[in-house]
């Protein structure tokens, strides 16, 4: 595991950090320990959610270091661009839920690993942007589908095509983020979310990533039997009969992840 990504557990969430002083860039061996590490998350039963932020109170994540590209050498490219495709598509098949407390700038690849998760937090002095055109780039982890997916074309353009940087309440009214929180107060605010989401079976929100996701690429008509399919094969899992039995026993669901 690289340094640059530092993890702790905390019950049945992993706490994710952004760890490359000054600004928590992205570098390829931290792109690949990102990989590796949501890998070795999804293979542990009693983990069931994840929290990424960045180390400090100014940046959540710069992006990549543009030192990586001043010579112009392009296989540098592709490799780069392959490893934060990689890391970003994987993050996003996490089978738990995915936080993104963004406690400062979030900047291009810093952003993307934020769009990459289901759910982003910014606290109020966060801003927002994908300004790589500006230096002759684009975003390529993500960065032109997700962003049009979560806040439309019009904005997605404006972001990318003109470069412009949102605050955080900007990012909220737009649909990039889903709260607000006080500086200082995003990992409590995520760690909230989490407790919310942990009285849901960790199977159950498993199967409706999956369903939502499907949104994206496959028309209503195939999600709708898709939906259908994944409620009953529920049922093959120990949680589906923990939770209706706990309801009509008028108990707490003691969850399995099985």
């Amino acid at each position: 595991m690289s340094e640059a990504i530092q993890v702790s557990i905390e019950g049945h969430t992993a706490i994710v950090t952004m760890h490359n002083p000054p600004a928590n860039t992205w570098t390829r061996d931290s792109l690949e320990a990102l990989t590796e590490l949501v890998h070795s998350l999804n293979a542990k039963q009693d983990i069931y959610a994840m929290v990424i932020t960045g180390q400090g109170d100014k940046f959540f994540s710069a992006g990549a270091d543009l030192k990586l590209f001043a010579d112009g050498n392009k296989q540098v490219a592709a490799d780069l661009s392959t490893a934060f495709g990689r890391a970003f598509e994987t993050l996003s098949q996490f089978r738990g839920l995915s936080i993104a407390a963004i406690n400062g700038y979030a900047m291009g690849g810093g952003l993307e690993v934020a769009l990459a998760c289901d759910l982003r937090i910014a606290e109020r002095q966060a801003q927002m942007a994908l300004p790589e055109a500006s230096v002759g780039l684009l975003p390529c982890a993500g960065g032109t589908q997700n962003l049009t997916w979560l806040v439309g074309e019009g904005w997605a353009k404006r972001m990318i095509l003109c470069g412009e940087r949102v605050t955080a309440e900007q990012a909220l009214q737009i649909g990039l983020i889903e709260a607000v929180a006080e500086q200082g107060e995003v990992m409590t605010m995520a760690r909230q979310w989490v407790q919310q989401a942990q009285r849901q079976s960790p199977t159950s929100i498993a199967a409706c990533k999956r369903l939502i996701q499907t949104a994206r690429k496959e028309p209503m008509f195939a999600g709708l039997a898709h939906e259908r399919d994944e409620f009953v094969r529920l049922f093959d899992s120990h949680d589906q009969t923990e939770g209706v039995q706990a309801f009509l026993q008028k108990r707490k669901p003691i969850w399995t992840n099985s």
